[in-house]
């Protein structure tokens, strides 16, 4: 009996462990997508390719605009719509699009175009950080710490993303009936925790209970270049 006991009492132990971010100076890659759009099942699958790589931090946020075509994405929201055309906004192009990719945020691509895609990630694997940022997670809370290691002018968005790893739907109407789709990093949610000003150390916590998976993300207010982001997995 006190063997299983103190087996229980470790594995309460390990549970109640912190936990380090397992991706550091990750690449983002967001993906804009839909189940409403026939075009989009090859960058879906694309992301689920990317999202196995841990130097990646794959991001799958589902707009609304395509649902009037017959089927309602399940994972659609506007906030998410809004977010890419905020991006559209910020470099001024008028047009949004299924299924989009946008790295680092910064390069901009068809997200079916293999070949661009991996070279934009490739590109941006080389790069100087100018960000120290470490994440931590305890219990149901996240410990963010930030300084600066290189020089950062402007305002800075500190972002909590949350994300389920895998969904798996049969699309009954639409573009896509008769399908079933496996979609990888859904994002459930994306929030801006607070500003920072890229010269002083900051340190922050935000609650995330759950089982959902957790990304830091340190943006360019526009939204424009992420220059750090963390994962817990």
């Amino acid at each position: 009996m006190k063997q299983i006991i103190a087996a229980a009492c470790g594995a309460l132990l390990a549970l109640a462990a912190p936990v380090q971010a397992q991706t550091e100076n990750a690449v983002v890659v967001e993906l804009y997508t839909s189940q409403g759009c026939s075009s989009c099942p090859p960058a879906d699958a694309l992301l689920g390719e990317l999202a196995a790589d841990p130097a990646i931090i794959a991001l799958a946020l589902h707009v609304d605009y395509w649902d009037y075509l017959g089927w309602k994405d399940k994972f659609a929201s506007p906030k998410f719509t809004a977010r890419q055309k905020a991006y559209a906004h910020h470099i001024r192009d008028k047009m949004v699009y299924t299924p989009q990719m946008i790295i680092n945020g910064d390069a901009r691509m068809v997200g079916s175009r293999t070949g661009e895609v991996r070279a934009a990630i490739q590109a941006q694997m080389g790069r100087k950080a100018s960000v120290d940022l470490d994440v931590e997670r305890k219990g149901g809370v996240i410990v963010i710490e930030l300084e600066p290691s290189g020089p950062l002018q402007g305002v800075y968005l500190v972002q909590l993303v949350r994300y389920q790893p895998r969904k798996d739907v049969n699309i009954e109407r639409g573009e896509n009936a008769g399908r079933q789709v496996s979609y990888h990093n859904v994002v459930t949610s994306w929030q801006q925790l607070g500003e920072w000003n890229g010269k002083t150390p900051l340190r922050m916590e935000a609650k995330a209970p759950g089982q959902d998976g957790a990304v830091v993300i340190v943006q360019e207010e526009g939204p424009a270049r992420i220059v750090a982001a963390a994962a817990l997995r």
